[in-house]
């Protein structure tokens, strides 16, 4: 089975260099934000194996907060360049491969940051300054860039072989179907081998395993943890400002060039290691969940997301977030206010200033305007995305792997019926 990586690579940007940056980066587009896949310093057209890519300088809109809300956190924080990228296969083959492609670009970016210079080695630079998300979501694990390319070929002239014969009875336009769809190669799918899966039934043991060594202790200090979660609750200030017209202008024109949109945002957690340490455990459950829970498409009730991860910055004092989703910002945000709004608070409530939360996972998201305004206060532009298949959703690629698994299953009758009905 292919598997997929996450690269997230971040480093600060040299003083005086930022605008000298943005401008670079706005070579690599065509509009606001989008990528040229042909572009010069990167193609990422090139990269067969890669889903979707962004560079993203992560300047916090939201640290000025800290004054008010969390004197105890320093009030700056470095300016960081970050590269992020959802592919297929091993990290290393992934960055050998656009090391290869695009040296000179990439070292034409990367010498904005503090610590490139002309003789640094790019690949070692980069492993050096990789950041292992501490959660990553996959819309449908296993799914390569060469699956979806050659199911969309397969629906493509399967469904031009249907409208040109409109009307046909099924059992007659069965043969035609599978003549035309046999000019397409189809790669045989892999299935997970038995290291693969012992792997993977051994990161799934590891919730139970740790649940059942640590119960004393949760039993032990469940009382305490209410306590103190309650009086945070209560206590935590928020923090919901009017967006700004400008910067909701600014964020707008990256939006709806396409059907799939990106995501993009980054915020301090509140302070104190009470906060810190709830945020590490809520973020590896949702990881583990992603990995054996959230496979088939949906992220509960979602199932609009293509990858999605939360990056821990600077000690762990931020969170970076970023998502790939199809639809506007707001259908994105109604979507998971509306169905799992738990799953929100669980995520960002140990944020600076969110709404307030009971019990951890009710209120927050449910306060629509503030959560919405919590959420527009912490977004931050993207200035390079990558989608290797625009104008493709995530309805598109699970429509189009069942068409295929119907053609290659020959399928007759009422199945046959519904398969067509797919193309």
């Amino acid at each position: 089975m292919v598997r997929q990586g996450h690269l997230f690579v971040a480093a600060p940007i040299r003083r005086g260099l930022r605008d000298d940056l943005e401008s670079l980066l706005a070579t690599m587009t065509h509009a606001p934000g989008q990528a040229d896949p042909d572009n010069a310093l990167l193609p990422f057209g090139q990269l067969e194996q890669l889903h979707v890519a962004r560079f993203v300088l992560l300047d916090d809109p939201s640290l000025p907060d800290r004054i008010a809300l969390a004197e105890s956190l320093p009030i700056h924080e470095p300016v960081r360049l970050a590269f992020v990228a959802d592919f297929d296969g091993d990290e290393d083959d992934f960055v050998r491969a656009i090391t290869e492609l695009a040296a000179t670009g990439l070292r034409q970016i990367f010498s904005c940051c503090i610590d490139f210079d002309d003789d640094t080695d790019l690949i070692q630079w980069m492993r050096r300054h990789a950041v292992r998300s501490a959660a990553n979501y996959i819309n449908w694990p296993g799914r390569g860039t060469r699956q979806i390319a050659e199911e969309v070929a397969l629906h493509r002239i399967l469904r031009a072989v249907r409208i040109a014969h409109d009307g046909t009875a099924p059992e007659a336009l069965w043969p035609k179907l599978a003549e035309a769809g046999r000019a397409v190669p189809l790669t045989p799918l892999d299935r997970p081998g038995i290291a693969s899966r012992l792997r993977d039934f051994g990161h799934f043991l590891l919730l139970p395993v740790i649940g059942l060594v640590l119960l004393p202790l949760i039993l032990i200090g469940l009382v305490p943890f209410i306590l103190l979660l309650r009086h945070r609750e209560r206590t935590d200030p928020i923090l919901a400002p009017v967006p700004d017209r400008a910067r909701n202008r600014l964020l707008s024109a990256q939006e709806d060039h396409d059907i799939t949109n990106q995501y993009g945002a980054i915020g301090s957690l509140k302070p104190g290691l009470f906060r810190r340490w709830l945020t590490i455990a809520i973020l590896w459950v949702i990881g583990w969940g992603a990995r054996h829970i959230y496979r088939k498409g949906r992220l509960a009730r979602v199932n609009t997301i293509h990858f999605a991860s939360w990056t821990f910055l600077d000690d762990r004092r931020r969170v970076y977030f970023a998502s790939n989703y199809d639809g506007s910002r707001e259908a994105y945000n109604d979507d998971f206010i509306n169905k799992v709004a738990f799953g929100l608070n669980l995520s960002f409530s140990n944020g600076l200033g969110y709404p307030r939360t009971d019990w951890l996972i009710l209120g927050g998201a449910r306060h629509e305007q503030d959560f919405k305004r919590y959420l527009f206060h912490h977004q931050i532009p993207t200035q390079v995305w990558y989608k290797a298949f625009p104008g493709l959703s995530n309805y598109d690629m699970a429509r189009n792997a069942r068409i295929r698994a119907g053609f290659e299953a020959a399928p007759v009758g009422a199945a046959l019926r519904r398969w067509i009905a797919e193309i």
